[in-house]
């Protein structure tokens, strides 16, 4: 590796012992390439200057030459603050100060010209700046260009650190009569095949671009490179995994599956459960551990699919078993896969943390003898005294619930390990899916069963209530059930929110003939299970609860999903609660009900809302809006990587391309899987890298990921 990018920070001009010390604590800057990388998070345009008259509200940042006529200070203690008057001899605006009063106005002279640089405001047809940067004008220098605006935090800022430092210290290293040594990064393979800026220009551009199209390619070279890395850092431990862990070999469809199939499913299945059972099927004859994720929205048939996988592993002399977050979930999945069962033959149990002890000896039993061919349960079938006789598939619903730990737990129930079927109803994006499950092989079911109709989603405001009463009325006569969802259990004042307590009396008050149930998280569990049983038998016709109805309750008779403020939900969160209408054959209804005055954004979140029932549409919105760390599960399933440039909401075009470079890589050189030769032989197009090429691979490698756990062993 090049000295040059693994020297000291301190040992920069400007730096020295102490500041470098801050710059490693605070920024993670410690070395020469740690500041190169440490990119500007936006750029200004500096290469003009305006006059005052030229200025308007919408202008982002602009710079202004003239001289200060008048500096006043206002206020007193904490309020002090320094208006200057600032003219360009044409026009006069403001510029405020509101803390260094006394050092700004001491700072700078009246009658000398300056540069002042800062975002205009308009008030009252008066433009101002507040905190303005103020440089002296220098009329033989022309105007900078681009300027990179640095992340400085506040800790840093309290102690005078601005992101101008950040801009002089890389102007000095620029300036390193070694700069030159940048050594490659990317493979010249690599950049060649897909025309990348050499890495020296984009570091260069991406600092102090020359103008925007050439930021625009330096920001896609440096964009490709960090994906290119992340994805081939996947791939590999995706195909180590292949290559060493051992699989059980589902060598047959045999009697219970075929039983099943063409005598008993009540309706056809549709070709997206087909095609996936297909890829299962193919999986679990290969040797090698299946490890796949299968999406699909609420009601599109993941139940179904799993349960005729946990069929072929009985076929083949193994037992299944399937886990659940809640005991909700749970009981519900066994009630269905029970009656499923039942209709060929096979022995299901349920086990949960409320299961007796005298059932857990029978359920012990069973399991050990092989008389239990399914076991349906919560995180207590992690339990170490939960001993199958031969587990061969293991079916994980809604797995982003569960704990790294917890999953992996449940490999350590067999000899050799289980296939892995990972579902979930929570949509992910596919550029997230490639990542943060870029072990997993992907299936979709991307079909509604036949008869399904779809929900009618309505925004309405609190003004709007009575029209919302009159439609829940209409449905209660009609016969169907209602649930009403809340944002919080008890009032707040601090908090404009409606609450579980005060809808539960006011929904009582408002239909005193219909029996009104509640569930919250702050039940205790057997109380929950209580009020839940009686909106599940129809006992109860309306539901008020908070999210936790948000997975799992299935009421084939609820037509009408009303959300309190549902300008305080996620897109995904909105989508799974509308999940729990629409699954009968009556019409449904999804009313989000949100105040009059809320913000563009979220009256944009809302209408997308409105405008579609798919899934992967929603979710795809949901990430660019809130970013992929937000983004239901990920944090709990291993986005262990820090993209500095790359952003996995918009840059799928370049993961795309980058994964590509990365297979192709790695089917030439398989021996970069986990450091040593693959016995597998993998087909594809390959890309041959030379032994210097190959080496920057494998430094690079380390360098980005020395720190972060292979999540494919344990997925």
């Amino acid at each position: 590796m090049s000295d040059f990018f693994s020297t000291d920070i301190k040992f920069l001009k400007g730096v020295g012992e102490n500041r470098g010390k801050v710059l490693g604590k605070e920024l993670d800057i410690h070395t020469f390439r740690d500041l190169l990388y440490y990119f500007p998070f936006r750029h200004v345009d500096r290469s003009k200057f305006y006059k005052i008259s030229e200025l308007n509200g919408e202008m982002p940042f602009v710079q202004i030459v003239g001289r200060f006529v008048n500096f006043q200070i206002e206020g007193e203690g904490a309020k002090r603050r320094l208006h200057g008057v600032f003219s360009d001899g044409s026009r006069m605006m403001e510029c405020v100060w509101f803390s260094k009063v006394d050092a700004m106005k001491d700072a700078y002279k009246l009658g000398v010209d300056y540069v002042i640089f800062g975002k205009p405001q308009q008030f009252r047809s008066v433009y101002s700046i507040s905190h303005p940067e103020v440089s002296a004008y220098d009329p033989s220098k022309p105007p900078m260009g681009f300027m990179g605006v640095y992340t400085i935090p506040e800790t840093l800022r309290k102690r005078g650190y601005a992101s101008r430092l950040i801009a002089t210290l890389v102007k000095n290293l620029f300036e390193n009569s070694r700069f030159p040594e940048i050594p490659s990064v990317i493979p010249e393979e690599v950049r060649e095949r897909y025309n990348l800026m050499p890495l020296k220009e984009a570091i260069l551009q991406m600092h102090t671009p020359e103008n925007a199209a050439a930021l625009n390619k330096a920001r896609e070279r440096m964009k490709f490179e960090e994906l290119f890395y992340l994805q081939l850092h996947i791939l590999r431990f995706s195909r180590e995994r292949g290559r060493v862990i051992r699989g059980l070999v589902f060598s047959k469809i045999g009697k219970y599956f075929n039983d099943y199939y063409f005598n008993c499913i009540p309706f056809e299945l549709t070709g997206a459960q087909k095609r996936v059972l297909k890829e299962i099927r193919a999986d679990m004859r290969t040797g090698r551990q299946m490890n796949r994720l299968l999406q699909g929205d609420v009601g599109s048939g993941k139940t179904m699919v799993g349960f005729m996988s946990m069929l072929m592993a009985v076929d083949n002399d193994f037992q299944g078993a399937l886990m659940a977050p809640t005991e909700i979930l749970a009981t519900q999945h066994y009630e269905t896969i029970s009656e499923w069962g039942a209709k060929i033959g096979l022995r299901v149990e349920l086990l949960t943390g409320s299961t007796r002890a005298k059932k857990r000896r029978e359920i012990d039993e069973g399991l050990r003898n092989g008389d239990i061919h399914i076991l349906v349960g919560t995180h207590a079938l992690i339990e170490d005294n939960v001993v199958f006789k031969n587990l061969g598939l293991v079916v994980i619903d809604e797995q982003h619930r569960f704990g790294v730990a917890q999953r992996a737990k449940m490999w350590k129930k067999a000899a050799i390990a289980p296939h892995v079927l990972v579902m979930t109803a929570t949509p992910i994006p596919r550029t997230l899916a490639m990542t943060v499950y870029g072990d997993l092989d992907v299936s979709v079911i991307d079909e509604l069963p036949p008869g399904r109709k779809p929900i009618e989603t309505i925004m309405r405001f609190d003004e709007n209530r009575m029209e919302v009463n009159r439609l829940i009325a209409r449905e209660l006569v009609a016969g169907r059930q209602i649930y009403i969802v809340y944002p919080l259990i008890k009032e707040n004042e601090k908090l404009d929110l409606k609450s579980v307590e005060e809808g539960f009396e006011r929904i009582m008050s408002l239909f005193p003939d219909v029996k009104v149930c509640c569930v919250h998280g702050k039940m205790k569990p057997d109380e929950k299970d209580r009020q839940m049983e009686k909106f599940v038998s129809g006992e109860a016709r309306i539901l008020v609860a908070t999210t936790v109805i948000e997975v799992g309750v299935n009421v084939p008779n609820a037509s009408v999903m009303v959300i309190e403020n549902a300008e305080r939900f996620g897109l995904s969160q909105l989508h799974q609660l509308r999940g729990r209408v629409g699954r009968g054959s009556d019409k449904s209804y999804c009313i989000l009900m949100t105040k009059f005055k809320i913000g563009a954004d979220t009256k944009k979140r809302l209408s997308i809302m409105t405008e579609t029932t798919d899934g992967f549409l929603i979710s795809e919105a949901d990430m660019k809006l809130r970013g992929p760390g937000d983004m239901e599960g990920t944090q709990q399933s291993g986005l262990a990587f820090d993209l500095k440039v790359a952003s996995l909401s918009t840059d799928g075009q370049i993961l795309n391309i980058a994964r590509e470079a990365a297979d192709m890589v790695l089917n030439a050189h398989p021996e970069l899987v986990a450091g040593r030769p693959s016995d597998t032989d993998k087909t594809g197009e390959k890309l041959p890298l030379s032994p210097t090429s190959i080496e920057i691979v494998r430094r690079e490698l380390h360098i980005r990921f020395a720190r972060t756990v292979d999540w494919s062993q344990i997925s």
